[in-house]
């Protein structure tokens, strides 16, 4: 079984420090708890970011102060920014990361029932997302909310706007999406591509469980504020970084070794 990749979802564009105090907002926070969190084993780090009212924004410049400050930090993981912004956004609006040319960005797989919300992403939206990240070498992480989110996801794949490894985030438990279940769960993976490599993402309280699972099955984990705000029922976490030393310690304990941002980058293609 290959190593196990962590991601730190740090900060999330729905979560505010009346949730947890603990979020981290400003680019000197965030490269501060990115880097604690790849300390404690994370590989990749997703990422959001904040105007200075604490807004989700997609501003270019917004995200460079962010990506600046954690190399300044010496963070050394995969940086991979949102496209995904909020609900309303343009995609002219949520590209702009990309043109930062990351190693990674996310790609969001289909249109969502997001709580009251509806998360909009065409197939049009996700071609001109994979046309833009393929121009400028970025590598889409294909973010799936609903099983039917692969089958487009592969369909980008036949028209050839998907031309690298395919890499999902199996993101389970969002109000009005797929349920967070091991079933459910199962379900998604068995419609993947074989050679296809795979992160869950439980919201919430079944955070732990699925990552427990998707440790089991060969998978790879997501933690972190934008998902999951508690460390226990009832007990907020301190950091992104006390949720990532959580899933390390269960990985040791099932046998399974964590993989460092190099033998990520190997794991995913990226070198």
């Amino acid at each position: 079984m290959e190593k196990l990749i962590i991601t730190a979802a740090i900060c999330g564009a729905e979560v505010t420090r009346e949730h947890n105090p603990n979020l981290p907002l400003t680019p000197r926070e965030l490269a501060q708890e990115a880097r604690e969190a790849e300390e404690a084993g994370a590989a990749i780090i997703h990422l959001h970011v904040r105007d200075e009212e604490g807004q989700p924004t997609q501003d270019q410049e917004t995200f460079a102060r962010a990506c600046n400050a954690m190399e300044r930090e010496g963070v050394t993981a995969i940086i991979q920014p949102s496209t995904g912004g909020a609900a309303g956004m343009s995609w002219q609006e949520r590209i702009q990361p990309v043109y930062l040319e990351p190693e990674m960005a996310s790609l969001d797989c289909g249109t969502t029932n997001f709580g009251d919300d509806i998360f909009v992403n065409d197939l049009p939206l996700m071609r001109n997302f994979a046309r833009e990240m393929d121009k400028y070498g970025v590598m889409p992480e294909l973010e799936c909310f609903e099983i039917g989110h692969i089958a487009n996801a592969l369909k980008l794949r036949e028209e050839n706007l998907l031309p690298g490894h395919l890499h999902f985030d199996l993101v389970l438990g969002v109000p009005g999406a797929i349920p967070a279940s091991i079933d459910n769960l199962v379900a998604m993976v068995n419609n993947l591509p074989p050679e296809a490599t795979w992160t869950v993402a439980g919201i919430g309280r079944h955070e732990l469980p699925l990552a427990y699972h998707a440790i089991a099955m060969g998978g790879h984990v997501r933690v972190g504020f934008e998902d999951n705000i508690f460390y226990h029922k009832g007990e907020l976490a301190d950091s992104n970084a006390q949720l990532v030393a959580r899933i390390v310690r269960v990985a040791q304990e099932m046998g399974r070794e964590v993989a460092d941002p190099e033998e990520a980058r190997e794991i995913l293609a990226l070198i």
